[in-house]
């Protein structure tokens, strides 16, 4: 077993003392890299840069070549899983993801087969391995799934979706549907992450990407009680360290008290939440994760530092010295100047020994 070099930021999830903040980027590999998009040529399309482990390690740890990141994150898309389940996933340039068959009846969900993880996305698999292993030891690896909700979102619509009008209307109108889909989601999400987890993921984030589009009542029926489900059906430990998971609703700040429930270790915060107010919530009960708006790394050197000294400043405001993962309130994007993201990392890294040291 490879000793971990800088365990930092699984400790921090943990609430453990940490010494200094860690830091990570949703969607830290992408296209605001060019040797992303050189890699990206090379394989031929993001599908097969997803399916061939040798590109997806590439892609993996071309971050963390240019930024002193406290942890690596799995490269791969979380539509993998409906893809598995027979939908045929694809991708129109400038439209997003697409499927070439929909989930919105009864049959449709009876249809769709059980999802076996190590066989029916090995390549999700090997490339969980051949990152670890790529790694030897230098930074943790994140896996991840979509939530249920999520995933239902994309395979009820056929793709992205501003309105939500199918899934909303099967939720309104059979919710029965819904919720079958849902459990099935759920029990293949089980199983999709527990098989990263054997492969070597470290630490596990449930992207709910889409749950800040239900109400209030409908946030906790159709998506976090499905994450729950999820997180009881976790292994939480291998390889004598206890696996973190980190729940991230966008657009769910509102809902930190219920999402406490989940039995997650740590709670992923857009940029619409204040940090000293979500730590004043949960009360040391879970570790949080967040909230730069993405767009801050638009700026300035000198207004990227102010950001994110603010962010530091609410995120220790009421005493506590860990329990805190710096991140983008959601992913980079791809209009990101790649000098800027250093001065959002090597800020963190400094300025909290203001609090930590």
């Amino acid at each position: 077993m490879t000793t971990l070099k800088n365990d930092r930021f699984l400790r921090a999830l943990l609430r453990e003392p940490v010494d200094t903040t860690p830091v990570w980027m949703m969607r830290q590999a992408g296209r605001y890299l060019p040797e992303y998009r050189e890699t990206r040529g090379q394989a031929g399309d993001f599908l097969s840069l997803c399916k061939n482990a040798e590109f997806a390690c590439e892609v993996t740890l071309q971050p963390l070549r240019r930024y002193e990141l406290d942890a690596a994150i799995l490269f791969s898309d979380i539509l993998t899983v409906p893809d598995a389940l027979g939908l045929g996933l694809y991708f129109e340039t400038g439209e997003g993801p697409k499927f070439h068959k929909t989930v919105r009846t009864e049959q449709d969900v009876a249809n769709l087969p059980k999802l076996n993880a190590k066989s029916d996305l090995a390549y999700v698999m090997n490339a969980v391995s051949t990152i670890r292993s790529a790694l030897n030891g230098q930074v943790p690896l994140i896996g991840f799934s979509g939530s249920p909700w999520t995933l239902a979102t994309y395979m009820v619509e056929g793709g992205s979706s501003k309105e939500f009008r199918f899934i909303k209307q099967m939720m309104y109108a059979q919710p029965e549907v819904l919720h079958a889909l849902l459990d099935h989601l759920a029990d293949s999400v089980i199983d999709y992450l527990n098989a990263q987890i054997d492969a070597g993921a470290q630490a596990i984030q449930i992207f709910d990407s889409w749950g800040g589009a239900l109400a209030h009542r409908e946030y906790v029926e159709f998506s976090m009680n499905y994450m729950t489900k999820i997180i009881a059906g976790l292994q939480r430990e291998k390889d004598g360290r206890r696996i973190p998971i980190i729940v991230f609703t966008k657009g769910g700040g509102q809902w930190l008290e219920t999402i406490l429930t989940t039995g997650a270790d740590a709670v992923g915060l857009d940029w619409t939440t204040p940090l000293y107010t979500a730590r004043d919530v949960v009360a040391g009960r879970v570790a949080l994760q967040g909230n730069l708006d993405p767009a801050v790394l638009y700026g300035s050197a000198a207004s990227i530092e102010k950001a994110v000294k603010a962010m530091l400043d609410d995120a220790y405001a009421n005493g506590e010295k860990t329990g805190y993962v710096a991140n983008l309130g959601h992913g980079i994007t791809q209009w990101v100047d790649p000098a800027q993201p250093k001065i959002f990392v090597d800020t963190v890294h400094e300025y909290s020994h203001k609090y930590l040291g």
